[in-house]
């Protein structure tokens, strides 16, 4: 039995889930989301809390038990508290700057500025010219940005310049051994 899907998803209030049919969609104080349910796995609601079920224990549908479970939860948190990733800005004259609500401009040695558009339901925040958040209420959607933006200028291995996570270590390789 897996450990992650036999574990009830708490339903906090104010937020309201309706199942129809193979799609479930989840509204909350700071939106509402829809996803469609993989195979045979079913989602139903005991009073304050969503159960996961699987119908029985072959291999594809274990797999997609514990998947779901943690799916459905991210999209109750995600409409409840929302997500955010981290990105650090590191090297000479790299800096972000906030443009339209939805816009990033970044400066990472290129020839020209890079500039990033949100997608709806993600928002950019700069709080330092080296540091960007994104936040949004999708868990999938905030990473693909995240990463997206990060794609731009990874950090590179010997002087460590690049767009790197908040906290992500960066294995530094030793340059040329002089004779």
């Amino acid at each position: 039995m897996s450990r992650i899907g036999k574990a009830p998803i708490p339903v906090p209030d104010g937020v309201d889930v309706a199942l129809t049919g193979r799609r479930v969609t989840v509204r909350g104080p700071r939106g509402a989301l829809t996803r469609g349910l993989p195979g045979e796995i079913t989602l139903r609601q005991e009073d304050s809390v969503l159960v996961v079920e699987r119908p029985d224990d072959q291999r594809h549908n274990r797999a997609l038990h514990g998947l779901t479970r943690s799916l459905v939860n991210n999209m109750v948190l995600g409409v409840t508290s929302g997500f955010a990733k981290n990105l650090e800005i590191v090297g000479v004259g790299y800096r972000a700057t906030a443009r339209d609500p939805g816009s990033l401009e970044l400066a990472l040695g290129y020839s020209h500025p890079v500039r990033v558009e949100a997608p709806d339901g993600i928002t950019f925040e700069v709080p330092s010219p080296t540091r960007v958040t994104v936040r949004g209420i999708d868990k999938e959607l905030v990473g693909q940005v995240a990463a997206n933006i990060r794609k731009t200028r990874k950090p590179e291995p010997y002087k460590g310049k690049g767009i790197r996570y908040a906290g992500e270590v960066v294995l530094r390789k030793a340059g040329k051994a002089a004779k």
